[in-house]
């Protein structure tokens, strides 16, 4: 059984004074002696108590605060940059300011910035989910709050949720691969604790056993959270005695990194070793060869958030939806690049 959460008449039984000192303590109020606030205080800290402010707005009767929050896994990268972005221009629209935190993929951050984003009394969330149960938010969903999640689905919490069809997009473009003539094909991603992450290593085994192979341990790098790892697992993989001939990195980040350490490769490796990345990034068109991509839309997927989370708060309460966005190919060259030739075997001795 879940424990209760101590609340205001628990304060005030501890600390042995009433509701309403404890209600002028947690709110700031003058006309408390210091040492019944320390007494207070102590008696918070003790059990743990902490002021419910959604709860608080909805016995006050209050009108909308006219803020929603969003909480992204990193806004440093241009992905979570450009739905931030459409999130934002939907508010902008309706009047809305959004408050906007990364997470860094941290549960302890996540709840953190959320505890954050529920003092200030949002009207709804925007999240990107840590990988975890998410179970803990329903108090919050059940006293009024709409959430909606982006680009994952969140463990043990029913919501509106968008997301991205990651798995068939990595299978596509592995594929794409195959069909170049590429049977020793790397792969290099993020953390695969991360749904999405999991997805796209799904889609890429799924292409591969349609043609009768398995993914080889060797060629295959996971748990790469920056540009600079990507760039030391791809320049490693390409020094193996029996380096593959194609690579795919499951995001904009890793593929970054993956076009670094290709360039210090041995035997230049960059232009002779195909490459494709999930999600496009900056100048992917301008590089030599250009780097060929499974694109999606995070504007669009930041706008498809938007609409559903402000249909919540406008009093839409059918059952929660999923929505399931696209990817497409963008052929460029990088992803085109066949297999090296093999030497001929030495002919037999006559």
């Amino acid at each position: 059984m879940a424990m209760k959460r101590p609340t205001m008449r628990d304060v005030a039984d501890a600390a042995g004074v009433s509701l309403m000192t404890v209600s002028r303590v947690v709110n700031g109020e003058p006309g408390v002696l210091p040492e019944t606030v320390a007494r207070v205080e102590r008696a918070i800290r003790r059990l743990g108590y902490q002021r419910n402010d959604m709860a608080r707005q909805l016995r006050r009767k209050e009108q909308l605060t006219q803020t929603i929050g969003l909480l992204v896994d990193d806004l440093a990268n241009p992905f979570f940059a450009t739905l931030a972005r459409a999130v934002e221009d939907a508010a902008m629209l309706r009047s809305c300011v959004v408050l906007i935190g990364s997470s860094n993929d941290s549960l302890r951050r996540e709840r953190e910035v959320m505890s954050a984003f529920l003092a200030r009394r949002v009207d709804g969330l925007i999240l990107v989910p840590v990988a975890g149960s998410h179970r803990f938010l329903r108090d919050q969903q059940a006293l009024g709050l709409k959430v909606v999640c982006a680009d994952r689905p969140a463990d043990n919490l029913k919501t509106d949720t968008v997301l991205v069809d990651n798995r068939s997009g990595a299978r596509e473009a592995v594929a794409h691969l195959l069909r170049q003539g590429h049977r020793r094909i790397g792969y290099l991603g993020d953390r695969d604790d991360i749904w999405t992450v999991r997805e796209r290593y799904a889609g890429f085994t799924e292409a591969l056993a349609a043609e009768g192979l398995l993914p080889e341990p060797a060629l295959a790098r996971h748990g790469l959270r920056s540009r600079a790892e990507a760039a030391n697992a791809a320049l490693a993989m390409m020094r193996q005695p029996a380096p593959p001939t194609a690579l795919f990195a499951s995001n904009d980040v890793v593929t970054m990194g993956v076009v670094d350490g290709l360039h210090g490769a041995a035997g230049a490796a960059h232009g002779n070793v195909a490459l494709v990345g999930f999600d496009e990034f900056a100048l992917a068109d301008k590089l030599s060869p250009p780097v060929t991509v499974v694109a999606q839309d995070p504007a669009a997927l930041g706008a498809a958030c938007a609409q559903l989370l402000f249909a919540r708060i406008g009093g839409d309460t059918s059952p929660p939806r999923e929505v399931v966005l696209l990817t497409r190919l963008v052929v460029r060259g990088s992803g085109e690049i066949a297999p090296a030739a093999r030497p001929a075997p030495p002919a037999a001795a006559t």
